[in-house]
């Protein structure tokens, strides 16, 4: 599993913190988020979303969190960090001591959130970050990164190559945009990747890499899905 893939359920009573929460992890890469505003919401996502990751407030306009959570454990061991405006040690010890993962007080900043949120999702699941990995799924086509190889699924009826083998400007371009996947890669950033400190003028050279490489990974070559175009600043592989 990879690590932005993880499913995440964001509980709190405050729609502006649950909106700016959501967009601290989508900025991430974490694109997955259900979000719910009390316990009965949360019980509802809860079972219909089957989330691997729970952000829990406390304080719930029907209920508690606490109260929510050990309803939860009984039936899952999916890991929760707390989220409370109360920074007692007695709460926080309290939301610890029934088993939580973690207990994150408000106001908190957003990189110490999502490293918060990566550290337990890589303590309890053992995910890796992309970086990591040997495989890039996109769609219909997986990636290998060990041989450099992109397979097709053997339904595609554009796709009767099957297997195509990458260059290595285009792994190496594919690698960067992987190791920041969901996050925009500049393009001074993938010139440097590619072409080191010999980077100078390359901007025009990287475009017909990066349409060569959306012929082998997108179903679509003229409409990307996976690699797309951010204008003006670079590309992002989603």
């Amino acid at each position: 599993m990879n690590l932005y893939d993880c499913k995440i359920l964001l509980v709190d009573d405050e729609k502006a913190l649950r909106e700016m929460v959501c967009g601290f992890l989508r900025r991430a890469g974490f694109y997955d988020v259900t979000m719910a505003g009390n316990c009965k919401e949360a019980e509802r996502m809860f079972y219909e979303k089957e989330p691997q990751l729970i952000l829990l407030d406390v304080m719930l306009p029907d209920g508690d969190g606490f109260s929510l959570f050990k309803k939860w454990r009984q039936a899952s061991e999916v890991p929760v960090i707390f989220l409370s405006a109360r920074d007692e040690d007695e709460n926080r010890l309290r939301g610890l001591g029934l088993g939580a993962d973690d207990y994150i007080t408000k106001p908190f900043l957003p990189e110490e959130l999502i490293l918060r949120v990566t550290a337990v999702l890589k303590r309890v699941y053992r995910v890796k970050n992309v970086q990591e990995e040997e495989i890039i799924a996109l769609g219909k086509c997986r990636v290998d990164l060990g041989s450099g190889v992109v397979h097709w699924d053997s339904d595609i009826e554009d796709r009767t190559d099957g297997e195509v083998t990458l260059t290595a400007k285009e792994y190496a371009i594919l690698q960067k945009l992987a190791q920041e996947r969901g996050r925009i890669v500049t393009i001074d950033a993938l010139c440097d990747a590619v072409w080191q400190e010999e980077n100078y003028g390359y901007e025009n050279t990287l475009v017909v890499h990066i349409r060569r490489l959306r012929e082998k990974i997108e179903e679509d070559p003229s409409h990307p899905q996976y690699l797309l175009t951010v204008r003006g600043l670079g590309y992002r592989l989603v």
